[in-house]
């Protein structure tokens, strides 16, 4: 494969161009398939989506280290856009750190984001969060770095400690964290628009913002958030909000009427899934050989 091919590099060519880099969350594979098919520069997969699609169950830990690795697999190896990878608190102490950055690395993740919550951790938008020394989790980049093998491989720093610590502290941190060798500086849940701007002013490397729905961040544009000074936006949940509503609609409307027939015009036609699913590329291999 050559340099050029490779996601880690891709994703590092994105952040060196102007302009910022769109990415949704994907719940699961048929997901990230459509965001890139829609002609998204990159998807990404967190542990809210992932808990909800896999078991049913919520953000709370349930999800251990090799089981998200292996969802970071399935998604990197089906598509060709660079996966973002929500690898949580790096899953323990600092050799968990490092088995974390290993496996996701392997799995085929362009970049991860790790995150300075107490364990057990839970949904940056949830209440109750608490966070670890910032010295701490600067002591985890650093061995996230040492057990980083592709050097383009993007590092990700979130801190939870706006709404337990502050936003002073928050922006502190996110600084301790780059200058301990993370890429991409990350605060998880501003409460205000007048936050996200002092954000972008006080933290001097490149900056993720996460647009959560019904979170407890603004929703702002793109553009909107690219001329205050992000660099990356992310709208991690929505796909797993609609696919539940969708799921939810459905089977509510086959129980009540014994057929789905009056959501047709909101489905796909099965030739257009069996074209997004590239079957006629795999059906006509033979020819090709």
């Amino acid at each position: 494969m050559s340099t050029k091919s490779r996601p880690t590099q891709r994703l590092r060519d994105l952040m060196k161009k102007p302009g910022i880099i769109r990415s949704l969350g994907a719940h699961d594979v048929l997901t990230a398939v459509a965001i890139e098919q829609a002609g998204f520069e990159t998807v990404f997969i967190g542990g809210f989506g992932t808990s909800a699609s896999l078991y049913g169950l919520p953000d709370l830990n349930f999800l251990g280290m090799t089981e998200m690795a292996d969802a970071v697999r399935r998604m990197a190896h089906r598509v060709s856009i660079p996966v973002i990878a929500d690898g949580d608190t790096g899953h323990g102490d600092l050799h968990n750190v490092m088995r974390c950055v290993t496996e996701f690395e392997a799995a085929g993740a362009a970049g991860i984001i790790l995150e300075d919550q107490v364990f057990p951790k839970r949904c940056g938008h949830f209440e109750g969060k608490h966070v670890i020394p910032m010295e701490e989790m600067a002591g985890k980049w650093k061995a996230a770095v040492r057990a980083r093998s592709d050097k383009d491989f993007l590092f990700i720093a979130r801190t939870d400690a706006r709404e337990p610590c502050g936003l002073e502290d928050a922006i502190n941190r996110v600084n301790a964290y780059c200058a301990a060798g993370a890429d991409v500086a990350f605060i998880e849940a501003p409460l205000a628009i007048a936050e996200m701007e002092i954000i972008c002013k006080k933290v001097p490397y490149p900056k993720l913002v996460n647009m959560l729905a019904f979170g407890k961040t603004p929703i702002l544009t793109n553009a909107e958030l690219e001329e205050m000074g992000f660099k990356i936006a992310v709208a991690p949940i929505d796909s797993v909000l609609l696919a539940a509503r969708a799921m939810r609609e459905m089977a509510e409307t086959y129980m009540r009427e014994g057929k789905t027939t009056a959501l047709e015009d909101r489905m796909l036609r099965f030739d257009e899934i069996k074209e997004m699913l590239g079957v006629k590329d795999f059906l006509s291999l033979r020819d090709t050989l």
